[in-house]
This record gives C-alpha cells, sequence and structure tokens, in this order.
C-alpha cells in the first residue's frame, strides 16, 4: 500500500538488521523502498541491498553535503546508471546550511556537481533526486539553466516555502514529505503540503534519520512511513489508504524502471 521514497538502508543502523527491517515493512503495508546514494564510495552496498531485496531500488549519487570523497564525472553516474535496479540519480543539490566560514561564491564546487548530475539525468532521462537546504534559489536557477526542460524527479524531504514548492511544480517536480510534517513546530510545512496538489506527493522516511511522531527522536524506519502518509491525508481530508494509493503511484509514474 505505501512505497517509502527515499532511505539509507546501507548505513550502519541497519548493519545485519536488514532482515528485520523488511519483516517490519511488511507488517505495516510498506511495498516497495527506494535506497539512495549519498557518495560513489558507498554506491556498491546501496546496490547491493537493491539487488538483494525484491522490493527495494537505487539511484547512484553524491550529496552536496559530501567532501573529501569522490568526485562523480558525468561518466561515473551515466555507468552506474545502467546497473540493474538503480532507477534515479542522486540524492544531488545545493546545501549553504554549513557554511561555516565559507560564502555562497566558496561553493562553487557544490554547484558544478549538481550540474554534472543534471547533466547525467538529462543524457540517461532518469529522475533526479534533489537535496536542497537554504540554497533554494540556486537550486530552481541551476534546474532551469541545465534542465532544459528535459530533466524532472523530486525534491526530497521538503522544508522549503510554498514559493519554492511552486517554482518546482512549475519545472515539472514531484514533492516528498519526510517524518518532519509530523512535528509539533512543521505548522508552515502543513500548510504546504495542503497546497501541494496530491497527485504531485511523494511520501519519504529518510531513514535512519526524522523519524516521525510517536518515534521521533528514535532510529527511523520504512515501516514508519505509514505515518507520513496519516499526517497527509489528515491535511488532505481523505483516507490514509488513498494517500498510499496516490503516493504509490506517483512513485511508479516518477521512478519508471521501478514497473519493469
Amino acid at each position: 500500500m505505501f512505497v517509502d521514497s527515499h532511505c539509507h538502508l546501507n548505513f550502519p543502523d541497519y548493519q545485519g538488521k536488514l532482515d528485520h527491517v523488511l519483516a517490519d515493512m511488511a507488517a505495516n503495508q510498506v511495498d516497495r523502498a527506494l535506497c539512495i546514494s549519498t557518495t560513489l564510495e558507498e554506491f556498491p552496498q546501496v546496490h547491493a541491498v537493491a539487488l538483494q531485496c525484491p522490493n527495494i531500488w537505487a539511484t547512484v549519487g553524491v550529496h552536496p553535503d559530501n567532501e573529501g570523497v569522490q568526485e562523480p564525472t558525468l561518466e561515473d553516474l551515466v555507468s552506474r546508471s545502467q546497473l540493474p535496479r538503480v532507477v534515479g540519480i542522486g540524492e544531488t543539490g545545493l546545501d549553504y546550511y554549513r557554511l561555516g566560514e565559507r560564502s555562497v561564491d566558496d561553493m562553487a564546487w557544490q554547484r558544478e556537481r549538481f550540474r554534472v548530475h543534471l547533466r547525467a539525468a538529462r543524457q540517461t532521462s532518469l529522475p533526479l533526486v534533489i537535496h536542497t537546504r537554504e540554497a533554494s534559489a540556486d537550486t530552481i536557477g541551476i534546474l532551469k539553466e541545465e534542465g532544459q526542460g528535459q530533466v524532472t524527479g523530486v525534491f526530497h524531504c521538503f522544508t522549503e516555502t510554498q514559493e519554492v514548492a511552486r517554482a518546482a511544480l512549475d519545472l515539472g517536480f514531484k514533492i516528498s514529505f519526510s517524518g518532519i510534517l509530523t512535528f509539533k513546530n512543521a505548522a508552515d510545512l502543513r500548510e504546504v503540503a495542503r497546497f501541494v496538489p496530491l497527485d504531485r506527493c511523494l511520501i519519504e522516511t529518510d531513514s535512519p534519520y526524522l523519524a516521525p511522531v510517536p518515534y521521533r527522536g528514535k532510529t527511523n524506519s520504512p515501516a514508519y512511513v505509514p505515518y507520513v502518509a496519516k499526517q497527509l491525508a489528515e491535511l488532505k481530508g481523505c483516507e490514509v489508504e488513498e494517500i498510499g494509493r496516490i503516493t504509490s503511484e506517483n512513485f511508479a509514474q516518477l521512478f519508471s524502471r521501478t514497473r519493469a
């Protein structure tokens, strides 16, 4: 019934626990999940999870926060994207939250990395998984420049404003909501969720992070994505089963390789 569109099941939190995670997913009617790559170094582990589990798929990409890792070339991304059960490019994007003493100008390397991912998405016709934090103007600007109307995907773990959501929707992207939607201090985000059309929504956990209420502060799991669906159902005034059905259809439409 439910799809977790963004998780990190290769992370150490799940070492030796994957069978338990899969059992919990089944018990909570979570049929599928997408395991997200954040470095090229970890991609073999991400891919291995997808190869091992018939209801889990993988992406290839390098997270904007990761420094001191192998910098992806276009060929790196394109070649790995052709492997079985790889269905998207990312996660990628821009993150200016941890600038420290650096300026936005100093993050040119991050913007170039994002452009490489966009070119890979254009070349492969695969969807992008976008991470953006305190960098929405540059994220949207580069998408317009490099996407050339040929790239689509999802803004994952969305926490931006309604204006940013509208810009993403105008570019053809979907919006994914995480457990943050259930947090007491997320009233503004809940208003954004009301605004985003249901046929453009995805749900996710971003496991092992951001466990929804009532598990906030604990290790997250794809099995908890129904709590995100429940909150979204309340905002949309419909049954949680309807949220499960529509967001699952949206996932299959966007990540079309999962239908194969």
